[in-house]
C-alpha cells in the first residue's frame, strides 16, 4: 500500500476533483477501482421479490428481510447521498482458460476462500480510504460494507459501471473478468454518478452449460437450492441426494461457471498477502481432509471463509467427495472408520458415500 497525497487546497470544493483524487487513493490502498452510485436501486425489487417467490433462497430467510434498505441504502444509513464502490482482486495465479481441472481425489476449495477473510480485508482497507478522505476534506459521514449488511451490493456495482450482470449472476467487468471482491462505503458526500457498464455476455451460455447442478434455471435465473456454492456452505442440513453427485469433490464453493467464462481471460491476479493461500487449501486431498478433527478445522480456519460452514457441514462435504472419488478400497476403510462418531448428519452422508464406493467396485469387477 502505498502513502496518503498530500493535501490539495480546495479539494472538498470541487465534487469532481475529490472523486478523481478518492479514486487514486483507493488504488493505492489496494483496491483495483473505485466508482460511485447513487444510494437508490429500487428497480431490482420485482427481481427480489420474483427470486423469493420462486423459493430460490432456500434456507436464506435473511433475503427476505430489510427490503427497503436493500432498495435505498440512504434507508440503512440516513444521510447517504453517494455509495463508493469497490473491487478487489484475489486470484492469486491465472485461472485456467476456459477449463475446469480434472482432480478427483483433490477437496475443491473456491478461490475466495483459500486466504484470509475477505470481509475483514475490505472493510478495513474501506475504513483507511475513509480515515484519509477524512484528512483531506475533515468529517463526514461514512460507513463501509463488505457483504455484510442488507445492500443490493450487486446492483449497486452495476449501476456504478464496475461491471454487468452475467447469465450466472456474478458481476463481470470487460477488462477484468469476474473473479473479484465487491465493497461500498456509503458517505454523504455529493460525487458524481458513474454510469452503468452495459452487459456482453451475448449469445454465449458456457455457463449454464456447465453447471454441475443445472443451478442456473435460465440466464440471470440462480436457484440457489441447486447451487453446489450454497449446498456446501449455507444449507445446514442433509444435501438432496439427486444433487450429490453434481458436487463431485468442490467441499467449499464452486468456482466452474467462472473459470468456464470466455470474460476470465482478462482475470487479473492480485498481489494481495492477505489472499494468498493458507494451509495448502489449493491442494488438499480428500482423505487429508477427513482426518480433521475439530480442533484441526479451528486451526486451520482461524480468520478464513472456511469457518462459516462449520466442522459438521464440512465433514457432510467431503463425505460426499468421497462417495464420488474413484473407488478405492482405503476410502471405505475411512469412511467406514468415522462412522458414528460424528452425528447422524455426516452419518447419512457417509452411507451414501459407502453406497456409491460398493456400486463402483461392482461395476468395476463386472468389466469383460
Amino acid at each position: 500500500m502505498k502513502a496518503s497525497a498530500p493535501l490539495v487546497p480546495h479539494l472538498k470544493d470541487d465534487p469532481a476533483a475529490l472523486k478523481a483524487w478518492i479514486q487514486a487513493e483507493a488504488q493505492a490502498l489496494g483496491f483495483h477501482k473505485l466508482s460511485v452510485s447513487s444510494p437508490e436501486v429500487k428497480d431490482q425489487l420485482p427481481y427480489l421479490e420474483q427470486y423469493l417467490a420462486d423459493g430460490f433462497q432456500g434456507e436464506m430467510a435473511f433475503l427476505a428481510e430489510h427490503k427497503d434498505k436493500r432498495a435505498d441504502a440512504s434507508l440503512l444509513v440516513p444521510g447517504t447521498r453517494s455509495v463508493l464502490c469497490v473491487q478487489m482482486h484475489y486470484l492469486v495465479e491465472p485461472p485456467p482458460r476456459r477449463y475446469v481441472p480434472d482432480a478427483p481425489n483433490q477437496a475443491i476449495i473456491s478461490r475466495y476462500a483459500r486466504g484470509r477473510d475477505y470481509h475483514k480485508v475490505i472493510r478495513g482497507r474501506l475504513k483507511q480510504l475513509a480515515l484519509r478522505i477524512e484528512q483531506q476534506i475533515g468529517p463526514f459521514q461514512w460507513r463501509p460494507f463488505a457483504d455484510s449488511a442488507p445492500i443490493f451490493e450487486k446492483p449497486l456495482a452495476e449501476q456504478s459501471g464496475l461491471g454487468w450482470t452475467g447469465k450466472h449472476t456474478l458481476l463481470i467487468d470487460k477488462k477484468a473478468g469476474s473473479f473479484f471482491f465487491l465493497g461500498e462505503l456509503l458517505t454523504d458526500l455529493e460525487l458524481p454518478f458513474d454510469s452503468p457498464a452495459s452487459a456482453h455476455c451475448g449469445s454465449c451460455t458456457a455457463c449454464i452449460d456447465i453447471c454441475p447442478t443445472q443451478a442456473i434455471v435460465a440466464p440471470y435465473r440462480l436457484d440457489a437450492r441447486r447451487c453446489i456454492a450454497y449446498l456446501t456452505i449455507e444449507l445446514q442440513g442433509s444435501i438432496p441426494v439427486e444433487l450429490r453427485r453434481g458436487i463431485g469433490n468442490r467441499v467449499f464453493g464452486c468456482d466452474d461457471c467462472q473459470l468456464i467464462c470466455p470474460w476470465n481471460g482478462f482475470a487479473k491476479v492480485s498481489t494481495e498477502v492477505d489472499f494468498q493461500v493458507r494451509h495448502q487449501f489449493d491442494d488438499l486431498s480428500l482423505l487429508g481432509l477427513w482426518q480433521w478433527t475439530e480442533a484441526d478445522f479451528l486451526s486451520f480456519t482461524e480468520g478464513s471463509p472456511l469457518r462459516r460452514t462449520g466442522f459438521i457441514s464440512l465433514m457432510r462435504n467431503t463425505a460426499v467427495a468421497l462417495g464420488n472419488a474413484p473407488y478405492d478400497p482405503i476410502i471405505i476403510i475411512a469412511l467406514s472408520a468415522r462412522r458414528g462418531h460424528l452425528g447422524d448428519l455426516v452419518d447419512e452422508h457417509i452411507d451414501w458415500a459407502l453406497q456409491e464406493q460398493a456400486d463402483k467396485s461392482r461395476r468395476i469387477l463386472t468389466l469383460p
